[in-house]
């Protein structure tokens, strides 16, 4: 009698490789059958902005093609994930669903209802990790209570990280039964038609396991070496460009992490200084997914309790302005239109555009939240919620209230030769670079030789710095006074 079939629920895993629930599935020895679940009904969940929905489209097309190399194929159905899963389960007579955990808090809810509902009608579940490298359960301070800040966190991780054998990714696959019923991807329309605005997003990035890879090789093949500082830089290739691929599960963060360590014992030592700064970013996001974890409210509520009362001002002409990149401070239109076109932005520069934003600003964290979560490629709610409330003071160890980046002078720092600033507002590529970061303090004859008119072919700036400086750290004085 033939072993019943074995359905591996994919979802932010799109691999093959150091892929634990589809190993376990194929070794078992059973008919595998991988399905994809477009699940738009699950109560709470945060849908894929645009960005993310074009990257899963591409995604989901790679691994499907991944499998048909090996024999099989990607099953596809939309639905709310229970109903979907028992429904496959019915019509192939599968006995077990292996997945990968989630960890939002929509996602928590939906593996229990999962739960409930196959284990009812006698369909095995059954859990694996491989999204995080460690599970947010089993980092806890001394008194064993999850961790609000972040150096005891990663000393912490640190102290329980080591190099683990991976999973290999699997070799043929038995075929996946015809009759079974697969949506075409095209239906679920993920990719923009009219107008098309993916060509920026299409051309600067390659979806999928392969593309991943490509991008880990670079990483330990050179890009680590200089990181540490060249990671600040974005006018340079300098950081890893992983994100998008880490999200959507295309490589797994032990996959990363081995390389890096891999990649110092091959040149016969400890880790340095680059792939240590490297390593601490990697453990930025598991803090980010512990603290959303263990405080489900992160996405949508401050961290502190008191910046409920936070005298926000929202104003939807300077939101505007600042999600068009036209706030007439370079630095913040280059990284507002690079994230336009291309879907990411230089982390650096998201810093100094979500400080803009908040504190000179005043408009609330959570309306660059959204903005990010709708034009990100690799838009992940954890990173991006803990992120955003870092920047405005009110999440865990959070940037101090009166820490308000000066986006000029951060422009000198880290644009110094003006290159970010050129690549992505072209209309100032003549401007000498003594005055590419302030363009309206340049004198009449510079500006009509660099054919910059202030406020006409460059905006002007949309607040001043100190005033803006002036008024955040007055909207913070709020916080001090004691609550009704």
């Amino acid at each position: 009698m033939a072993a019943a079939p074995i359905i591996v629920w994919f979802r932010q895993d799109l691999r093959l490789h150091d892929h634990a629930a589809l190993a376990a599935a194929v070794a078992a020895g059973a008919p595998v059958v991988p399905v994809y679940v477009f699940d738009e009904e699950s109560p709470g969940k945060w849908m894929p902005g645009a960005a993310s929905r074009w990257w899963l489209h591409e995604s989901l097309k790679s691994l499907d093609t991944s499998l048909r190399k090996r024999g099989s194929h990607l099953v596809l159905a939309r639905g709310p994930a229970p109903a979907v899963l028992a429904d496959l389960a019915r019509e192939t007579g599968a006995r077990a669903i292996y997945w990968s955990r989630g960890y939002e808090p929509w996602a928590v809810r939906l593996e229990r209802a999962l739960y409930r509902t196959l284990e009812g009608v006698g369909v095995r579940c059954r859990r694996f990790s491989g999204s995080l490298l460690f599970e947010p359960e089993d980092i806890k301070s001394g008194v064993g209570e999850p961790y609000k800040v972040f150096t005891p966190f990663y000393k912490a991780c640190l102290n329980a990280a080591q190099s683990v054998q991976l999973h290999k990714a699997i070799g043929s696959m038995p075929r996946v039964p015809d009759r079974i019923e697969s949506d075409a991807l095209e239906s679920w329309e993920l990719q923009p038609k009219n107008p098309d605005w993916a060509g920026g997003i299409s051309a600067a990035w390659t979806p999928g396991e392969a593309g991943a890879n490509a991008r880990l090789d670079a990483l330990a093949g050179g890009l680590l070496k200089g990181y540490r500082t060249n990671r600040d830089l974005p006018g340079i290739d300098g950081t890893s460009r992983l994100s998008p691929h880490l999200h959507f599960g295309e490589i797994s963060p032990r996959q990363v992490w081995n390389a890096v360590v891999n990649a110092a014992d091959a040149k016969g030592g400890s880790l340095d200084a680059d792939s240590e700064s490297f390593l601490r970013e990697l453990i930025w996001r598991e803090f980010s997914h512990h603290l959303l974890f263990h405080w489900m409210h992160f996405p949508e509520k401050p961290f502190r309790h008191e910046f409920t009362r936070f005298p926000w001002d929202n104003d939807p002409r300077l939101l505007a302005a600042w999600q068009q990149g036209r706030t007439g401070y370079p630095i913040i239109d280059a990284g507002m239109r690079e994230l336009w076109t291309t879907g990411w932005m230089h982390n650096r520069v998201r810093m100094i555009v979500a400080s803009f934003l908040v504190k000179h600003l005043l408009i609330p964290w959570q309306d660059g939240a959204r903005w990010f979560w709708d034009t990100l490629v690799d838009a992940d709610l954890a990173n991006n919620s803990a992120s955003w409330q870092w920047v405005a003071g009110c999440g865990a160890d959070a940037a101090p209230y009166f820490r308000i980046f000066n986006p000029v002078l951060q422009g000198k720092k880290f644009d110094p030769d003006g290159l970010y600033v050129k690549a992505w507002v072209p209309e100032l590529a003549k401007m000498p670079l003594a005055r590419i970061h302030d363009p309206w303090k340049a004198k009449a004859q510079i500006l009509e030789k660099a054919r910059v008119k202030i406020g006409e072919t460059y905006p002007a700036p949309i607040v001043a710095l100190d005033a803006g400086r002036k008024r955040a750290l007055e909207a913070y004085e709020v916080l001090k006074e004691p609550a009704d």
